[in-house]
């Protein structure tokens, strides 16, 4: 592992892990806990289902799911439809990817040398027990319905690892990946430091300086609208929750 990339291998892995596989060439990665044995719990959403959005980002976003034409796997079947908090073997995780890990705890200087969102936060990590439950308690219960940008497949991977929820009603939810997406799009056009030249490098510098300090800003392990809240507390609301069609990130508002 390095400041750029957080490669790991299988034989490395331990139970509690957080880790992650990039699709698409690179456009975004999907998340999910290692929980040993070749095993892992992740959350997604099953192959034509809306990820949330109402927009193109349906087409272009997928789930870990393989694809339905494609042979069913020996261990865990034709996942290709599978919609909510799975089990899976880890090479259907991958599904033909990189396996790489997501680092706790690091120091914001790390945090802003990864460039891309969704690989590291600030964040510290509970014990492997605590991450370890709370993503086999989800198996049996869920996690609401998924949703790009308020309650994804790295939502769930940092609520098992951190248990952490979002307490105020905001339109991205916890994962660093969604919030680099939307500050990417938004560095130069909502800067008012644009004015300050015209230049294509000075905007570039500019653009740049804007997303890195709004994704330092958007981390989970700096932010203070967040509430630690037990599993079982969150699934005792997910009933009701989900027939509002709500997300667990607004669970914690109902107490």
């Amino acid at each position: 592992m390095g400041i750029l990339s957080n490669k790991i291998s299988k034989e490395e892995l331990k139970a509690g892990d957080h880790i992650y596989s990039w699709r698409r060439a690179y456009i975004y990665a999907h998340h999910g806990i290692y929980i040993g044995d070749g095993k892992v719990i992740h959350f997604t959403r099953g192959a034509g289902q809306e990820i949330g959005t109402g927009t193109f980002l349906d087409t272009i976003f997928s789930s870990s799911s393989p694809d339905s034409s494609s042979t069913p796997c020996p261990i865990c079947g034709n996942q290709a439809s599978a919609n909510g908090v799975i089990l899976s073997c880890i090479d259907c995780f991958l599904s033909g990817g990189e396996l790489h890990i997501f680092i706790y705890n690091v120091l914001p200087l790390v945090f802003l040398a990864q460039a891309r969102g969704g690989t590291c936060t600030l964040a510290k990590s509970d014990p492997p027990e605590d991450v370890l439950h709370r993503a086999e308690y989800l198996l049996e219960n869920g996690f609401g319905f998924y949703n790009l940008f308020r309650n994804n497949c790295e939502d769930f991977a940092i609520y098992c690892k951190t248990g952490l929820l979002l307490f105020t009603s905001v339109n991205v939810g916890r994962g660093g990946q969604t919030a680099s997406f939307l500050a990417a799009t938004t560095a130069v056009a909502s800067s008012p430091l644009r004015f300050l030249t015209t230049s294509f490098s000075g905007l570039t510098a500019v653009g740049f300086g804007s997303y890195c300090i709004s994704r330092l800003v958007s981390d989970i392990g700096v932010r203070r609208d967040v509430i630690k809240i037990p599993v079982e507390r969150l699934l005792s609301h997910s009933r009701s929750d989900e027939d509002e069609g709500s997300s667990p990130a607004h669970m914690a508002n109902q107490d």
